[in-house]
């Protein structure tokens, strides 16, 4: 597996915050006193156009948030089988808290402890994954 195959979960949950926000925009843009001009009078054509395209955008958004959850369940498993694969506990833990958890490599040092560093971490990291594309393990 590579590093690009690893980080898929982390860059769909920065998708899923980033599209979350945009709803959230939308949303206030929607539910604003502005957005709802509900006087009895004639408007010029387009009135509520703009309305209608944030309400699309929103639905539009909703499905694109849920598909993308699912993409991320599937990829937590597709890791977690990956990671349950590797023989090494702490090689485990450091796959899991970076690729599974989304830690900076600092965290996952702290957390495996051990007087184990920034650098070490990213080392037996990166050490297995070169060990398993030679074939080796």
């Amino acid at each position: 597996m590579t590093i690009k195959e690893l980080s898929q979960l982390y860059w769909l949950n920065r998708e899923i915050e980033m599209d979350k926000r945009r709803l959230e925009e939308l949303e206030v843009v929607v539910s604003s006193p502005k957005a709802q001009k509900l006087d009895s009078m004639p408007h010029a054509s387009g009135y509520g156009d703009d309305l209608a395209r944030c309400v699309a955008e929103i639905v539009d958004l909703k499905a694109i948030i849920a598909a993308k959850q699912q993409q991320c369940i599937y990829e937590r498993n597709r890791l977690e089988r990956y990671i349950s694969s590797i023989p090494d506990s702490l090689t485990r833990q450091i796959f899991t808290l970076r690729f599974v958890s989304g830690l900076p490599w600092l965290q996952v040092a702290f957390s495996v402890g051990g007087a184990n560093t920034e650098d070490s971490v990213k080392k037996t990291c990166y050490r297995y994954l070169k060990r398993e594309k030679g074939g080796e393990k």
